[in-house]
């Protein structure tokens, strides 16, 4: 009789320890997930132009590497998901698309801080515009007057989308 409220105690002290223990392993995986999981899609910070002696240029700045884009011509500009026509002036458009990316965080806040639609007034770049931000892809949209042609490549440091769009020389 006289070993049982030690034993009794033991036994308390190791349920205390097998409970404690199976609480932690049953807390919800969201509870550790931001912590242990960080996205890795590039994010879109900023785009900008600006006109130069032979040519004009469009710049997306991205925080990560510039993920894989496309440049295509389009005959019409219209918004990703609502399907609703960019106001933007020009005869000429072209689509750039950056997949996977994002102008937002994973908590969903904005990052993208650049201009959503914005005429340029520029010897052949006439207008770009955010077009959309869904599902991992980032759409620009660029008009002009003139069909256009261009160049595209990624610098780095910062990372960075360039669109170089020639013209005659206005210098």
């Amino acid at each position: 009789m006289r070993h049982q409220p030690h034993r009794r105690r033991i036994t308390a002290l190791a349920t205390g320890a097998v409970l404690t223990a199976a609480l932690a392993l049953a807390a919800p995986a969201s509870a550790a997930a931001p912590a242990a999981v960080r996205s890795t899609t590039p994010l879109v910070v900023n785009a900008r132009y600006g006109g130069h002696c032979a040519y004009d240029r469009f710049v997306v700045d991205l925080q990560g590497s510039v993920p894989p884009y496309t440049v295509t011509p389009v005959s019409e500009l219209v918004y990703d998901g609502s399907g609703k026509p960019v106001p933007l002036p020009g005869r000429y458009f072209l689509e750039i698309r950056l997949h996977p990316a994002a102008g937002h965080d994973d908590a969903g806040t904005n990052v993208y801080q650049g201009p959503k639609l914005q005429q340029t007034g520029l010897s052949k770049l006439k207008g770009i515009a955010l077009t959309g931000d869904f599902e991992g892809y980032v759409t620009f949209g660029a008009s002009f007057d003139t069909p256009p042609t261009w160049t595209a490549s990624v610098l780095h440091a910062p990372e960075r989308l360039v669109v170089d769009f020639p013209h005659p020389a206005s210098c």
